[in-house]
């Protein structure tokens, strides 16, 4: 990784809070994100990961924080303004329209249009075969509805949507749940294929081992409070468990 004191965080979260009937679901939780960087998102559910990623992605409204995008405030308000701010976010359930192929999906709501206003499905197609030999040179499948697609290759549609309208701050939850052994090595790879091209990454994942093989620092959060942010390369599987099931940072207490 590059030194990050020379460099401005794609995203910097400060004190980030929100409650839902008198709960708070984010307690003044702040993190940052740089070019190029995967950060995990680690805890029990009702954490408050998912929370704040919504936050980040225009979902949720924060009661109080700031966000900083690429060293300037931003006002997100709905997912357009996340967008606007080249914020994309891939849920768990993909959000793909099954009967549809990937091309179709990757602009769906999106279209593109020749000069008669007409779909242009021959240029969507083109453009699709160019963003995914960029992400993933297997992928043959472009005629198929997704429907007939494995996990890790509706993954693979997902991801390009996001990269071709030029996402460069991604935020993925559970990416590689419910996916076998090869699937689950695909999405890896187009992860570490994202990170090579200066994409910040959150990552949501109730997977430490996961954790340890794609992230450069994990955040763990309990009861909506963020316990710690650890380098990968100075912890290990145990201590996050730890920081995840004791919601206290052992590195912090010895410091």
């Amino acid at each position: 990784m590059t030194d990050k004191s020379k460099q401005t965080p794609l995203v910097d979260l400060r004190n980030i809070s929100i409650s839902f009937g008198g709960i708070k679901a984010v307690d003044g939780v702040s993190l940052d994100l740089y070019p190029g960087e995967v950060v995990g998102l680690l805890g029990h559910n009702g954490a408050g990961k998912s929370t704040l990623s919504k936050i980040l992605s225009g979902a949720y409204e924060a009661d109080s924080g700031e966000i900083w995008i690429n060293g300037k405030r931003a006002d997100i308000r709905s997912p357009r303004d996340a967008r606007d701010h080249n914020i994309e976010t891939i849920y768990q359930t993909l959000a793909l329209a099954d009967n549809l192929d990937a091309a179709s999906n990757l602009f769906l709501g999106r279209e593109l249009v020749n000069r008669w206003g007409m779909v242009d499905d021959s240029r969507m197609e083109s453009e699709t075969r160019k963003i995914m030999a960029r992400l993933n040179p297997n992928f043959k499948k472009l005629k198929e509805p997704v429907s007939a697609l494995s996990g890790g290759q509706r993954q693979s549609v997902a991801i390009a949507r996001a990269v071709y309208f030029n996402a460069r701050i991604l935020i993925m939850d559970e990416p590689t749940a419910a996916l076998g052994v090869h699937e689950t090595a695909m999405v890896a790879d187009l992860i570490k294929e994202l990170k090579s091209q200066g994409l910040g990454i959150f990552l949501i994942s109730h997977d430490t081992r996961e954790m340890m093989e794609l992230c450069d620092r994990v955040s763990v959060m309990k009861n909506g409070q963020l316990i710690g942010t650890e380098n990968v390369a100075d912890v290990t599987e145990d201590d996050i468990l730890s920081m995840i099931i004791m919601g206290k940072n052992p590195r912090a207490e010895v410091a």
